[in-house]
């Protein structure tokens, strides 16, 4: 599995920005995906998760701000962030989850997911 993360970069506080993550290389209707985050000096924290049925969880911090989808023919998942704040400056991660658990569970631990894409930067200025 190969996963190809995109759409980082440099945005205002109160803007939006929204990243992809195209998969490759197994069935991607069959995995849970995720994405993470982290912020200099600190771990890496779950953002928002969706499962392969398409259920969704989302950090405390990030509700009715973002929104993952994902779109199964093209074999992307997304994260929407709206209404970005300086805090949500870090390095963004997607990550896939084939464990069939995640048909209905939406895992915020990051030791539950086998794949990881490369890192997109996101900084938000004030």
């Amino acid at each position: 599995v190969q996963l190809q993360a995109s759409g980082g970069g440099l945005v205002q506080s109160g803007g939006s920005r929204r990243l992809s993550c195209a998969f490759s290389g197994r069935t991607f209707s069959n995995y849970g995906m995720a994405w993470f985050r982290q912020a200099p000096g600190k771990e890496r924290e779950f953002v928002a998760g969706v499962s392969t049925a398409g259920l969704t969880n989302y950090a405390d911090i990030v509700k009715g701000r973002f929104t993952i989808s994902r779109d199964n023919p093209k074999r992307t998942v997304y994260l929407q962030m709206n209404s970005l704040k300086n805090e949500d400056t870090a390095i963004y991660y997607c990550a896939g989850r084939g464990d069939p658990a995640a048909y209905l569970v939406v895992s915020e631990a990051v030791s539950a997911y086998d794949y990881w894409g490369q890192e997109t930067l996101v900084t938000v200025s004030s």
